[in-house]
C-alpha cells in the first residue's frame, strides 16, 4: 500500500506544462530561438536570393514597348515558367492540378422542371487542392533534406582540404578565413612549407574557381591536389604555375571552368616574396610607411590556355609590412543598394588595424563586410589571407 501511495505521489508531482509553456516550447523549436527581427532578416535574404534565382531567366526586353499592365503580365508569365520548370514534369502537373482545385469552392445549382425543383451540389475541392499542395511541399522538402545531407558531407570533406590553422613561418604572423556563399565554396587558400625546398621556403596560395557551389568546389579540390603534388617537384615558382595551368586546362571544359590564383613563395632567410598572379584580384602590400603596392605580375587565369606563359614578380618584406590576399567576394560584396564594398573601404580597414594582430584585424574586417551587406544576400564566396611581417628575433 505504501509503495502504491509513493508511486501515485510521484506521478502527481510531475507538473503538466501549461498551454502558454507548450506554445512557447513549440515556437522555440520552430524558430531555434531566433528573435523576430532575425527571422525577418533571414526571410528577406531568402526572398531576395529566390527572386534572383528566378529573375535571371527573365528577359525584360520581351515586354519593351507594351503598356504597363501587359508588360507586368509578360514578366509574371516568365517568372511563372522559370519557377515551374524547376520542378519535375510530374510535380508540375501536381502543382497545376492543386492550383485549379483551389479555385473550386463548391456551390449549389437549382433549376425547375415541369414537375419538380432539381438541385445539384458540387463538392468543395479547395481542401483537396490544399492536400495536393502540401504533398508537393513534402516531396520538395524531402529532396532538400537529402541534398542538404549530401552537401553537409561535402562541406566536411572540403574543410579537410583547407588548413585549420596557419603554420609557423619564421618572421610572419598569418591569419586566414573563408565564408562560403553556399554550403560549399569554390575559394581556396593555403600556407605550407614547400617540400622540395625542405622548409627553406613557404607557399602562400589564394584561388577562386569560376562559379559557385558544388561544381566550383569539385574543381577547387583538384586545384588543391595539383598544388600539393606539383609543389614537391623541383623547379621555379613560374614552372610550378605553368605545370598547374596545363593540368587545369585538362579539366576546364575548354576554358569555361578557369581558376584565378595568386601563388607566392616566401623565403624567410631573405624576406623575399616571389609571386605569380594568374588573373586574380591584385593582392596588396601595405608598407609600414603607409605606401600601397599591388602585386599584379603574372598572366591569365589557370585553365584558359595550356600554352599561356606566366611571369613572376618579387617584393621584399620588412618588419611592419602587411600582405593582404583576397578573393573578389570581399571587394564585390553588395549592400541592398547594389553598392560594392570596394578596395578603398578595404584599405581604410587595413590602415585602421595596422597595429592589431592579423587574426583580430581579420575578424573586424569580416564583421565590417557583413555590416555593409546588411540584409542583402551574399552572392559570392569570401576569402581573405592577412600576413604581417614581424621583426627578426634579436633586432630592435
Amino acid at each position: 500500500m505504501r509503495g502504491r501511495t509513493e508511486a501515485v505521489t510521484g506521478r502527481s508531482a510531475v507538473k503538466e506544462p501549461t498551454l502558454s509553456e507548450s506554445v512557447g516550447r513549440f515556437w522555440y523549436r520552430v524558430t531555434q530561438g531566433m528573435q523576430v527581427d532575425e527571422l525577418w532578416k533571414q526571410f528577406r535574404v531568402d526572398a531576395r536570393t529566390s527572386y534572383r534565382l528566378y529573375s535571371q531567366e527573365v528577359d525584360s526586353t520581351r515586354g519593351a514597348g507594351l503598356p504597363h499592365g501587359r508588360r507586368a503580365l509578360e514578366i509574371g508569365k516568365q517568372l511563372f515558367w522559370a519557377f515551374l520548370e524547376k520542378l519535375s514534369p510530374a510535380r508540375r502537373v501536381l502543382l497545376l492540378l492543386a492550383v485549379v482545385l483551389m479555385f473550386f469552392p463548391g456551390s449549389q445549382w437549382h433549376w425547375k422542371t415541369t414537375h419538380s425543383d432539381v438541385g445539384v451540389n458540387t463538392p468543395d475541392l479547395r481542401l483537396w487542392g490544399g492536400v495536393l499542395m502540401f504533398a508537393l511541399l513534402m516531396m520538395e522538402v524531402g529532396d532538400r533534406v537529402v541534398m542538404k545531407r549530401d552537401l553537409q558531407i561535402a562541406k566536411e570533406i572540403q574543410a579537410w582540404l583547407l588548413p585549420a590553422r596557419a603554420p609557423d613561418v619564421p618572421g610572419l604572423e598569418i591569419a586566414f578565413a573563408t565564408k562560403p556563399a553556399n554550403t560549399v565554396a569554390g575559394d581556396y587558400y593555403d600556407v605550407f612549407a614547400r617540400p622540395e625546398t625542405e622548409g627553406k621556403s613557404y607557399l602562400i596560395a589564394v584561388a577562386d574557381v569560376a562559379g559557385k557551389s558544388v561544381p566550383a568546389a569539385m574543381l577547387m579540390a583538384t586545384f588543391q591536389a595539383s598544388l600539393k603534388t606539383l609543389s614537391d617537384t623541383p623547379g621555379t615558382l613560374t614552372q610550378l604555375v605553368e605545370r598547374m595551368n596545363r593540368y587545369a586546362c585538362s579539366n576546364s571544359q575548354n576554358g569555361r571552368r578557369f581558376t584565378t590564383a595568386f601563388i607566392a613563395e616566401y623565403e624567410p632567410a631573405m624576406r623575399r616574396l616571389t609571386y605569380v598572379n594568374a588573373g586574380h584580384n591584385n593582392p596588396i602590400v601595405l608598407r609600414r610607411s603607409g605606401a600601397v603596392e599591388r602585386l599584379d605580375v603574372g598572366g591569365v587565369p589557370l585553365g584558359v590556355m595550356d600554352t599561356a606563359g606566366h611571369s613572376s614578380g618579387e617584393v621584399m618584406l620588412e618588419a611592419g609590412d602587411w600582405l593582404v590576399a583576397f578573393t573578389d567576394g570581399v571587394v564585390e560584396a553588395e549592400n541592398p543598394g547594389l553598392e560594392q564594398y570596394g578596395e578603398e573601404r578595404l584599405l581604410v580597414m587595413l590602415r585602421w588595424g595596422v597595429n592589431l594582430a592579423p587574426q583580430v584585424l581579420l575578424d573586424y574586417l569580416l564583421a565590417d563586410v557583413e555590416r555593409f551587406e546588411a540584409n542583402a544576400p551574399q552572392h559570392d564566396d569570401i576569402t581573405c589571407v592577412l600576413v604581417k611581417c614581424q621583426p627578426v628575433a634579436g633586432s630592435l
